[in-house]
């Protein structure tokens, strides 16, 4: 295995990392050499499985860091920044992948409890402008490697219209700009940033989705491969755009499906 990144002190700055396509690219990038720091906000009665899967990571030999905090309040970004700016040295962040997976999943009619406006302000402050908000920081505390890769994850709901996902949705398409946006005013300084578009992910976030069953069942009948997309697939796609041969992808929303978009 290519170790592309050991001995080069480069870190990667996982936001909602502990479960998902955040913990995966985490334990993708540690076997090839990445230190990794994880943010994430977890309840004490998730800590047990999430200690152990952070305790593999550690194994594998790389340099770790966790905080378990609310990431999207200012004082304790600050807090983790400061925190990070102290302990990793001479060090810089080489990649930030965004996983943030927090909003309100609510119909628009017919219910109870429907769709309100600060359900949408929540959902895209939460899994959208959270993205620039820690990219600026980090950017100003001067962390940055002279090429660094600003990865996110989108889904095929920025485009379609799913019952229930419309705050989710809007935080896509918001997420999307805001990558393009980072991709083109950033650059003159070394940042390229790209959106993933995974297909279905059998992931707990997938699964707080009302009719989940239907989404995957959908993607195993489109995938020509015949299955849905995993954690793992996604991981590898992260790694690729962290190499140094990735460094001219910049402002894309790149498929990784095995081609499930085109049925």
């Amino acid at each position: 295995m290519n170790k592309d990144f050991i001995n080069k002190n480069e870190w990667a700055l996982i936001l909602g990392g502990s479960s998902g396509l955040g913990l995966a690219s985490a334990k993708k990038l540690a076997l090839h050499g990445m230190n990794i720091i994880i943010v994430h906000r977890n309840r004490k009665s998730e800590m047990k499985q999430i200690d152990t899967d952070f305790n593999e990571i550690r194994e594998i030999g790389i340099e770790f860091l966790s905080f378990n905090i609310d990431l999207l309040k200012e004082d304790k970004q600050k807090e983790v920044i400061t925190n990070i700016k102290n302990t990793i040295g001479n060090g810089l962040i080489k990649t930030i992948i965004h996983s943030v997976a927090k909003g309100n999943l609510k119909p628009m009619v017919d219910a109870t409890h429907v769709l309100k406006n600060d359900d949408f302000r929540l959902t895209i402050d939460a899994m959208a402008i959270s993205l620039y908000d820690w990219v600026s920081a980090v950017f100003k505390a001067q962390l940055f490697t002279k090429d660094t890769r600003v990865i996110s994850f989108t889904s095929e709901g920025n485009a379609k219209a799913w019952t229930n996902y419309a705050a989710v949705s809007a935080a896509k398409v918001a997420l999307e700009a805001i990558s393009r946006s980072i991709a083109l005013e950033f650059a003159p300084y070394g940042v390229k940033a790209n959106c993933l578009q995974p297909g279905a992910v059998d992931t707990q976030s997938l699964r707080m989705i009302p009719g989940y069953e239907q989404l995957i069942a959908n993607s195993l009948q489109r995938n020509p491969f015949n299955r849905i997309t995993t954690p793992e697939d996604v991981a590898n796609a992260v790694y690729l755009l962290c190499k140094d041969e990735a460094a001219w992808i910049n402002g894309c929303i790149i498929p990784v499906n095995g081609g499930e978009h085109l049925n």
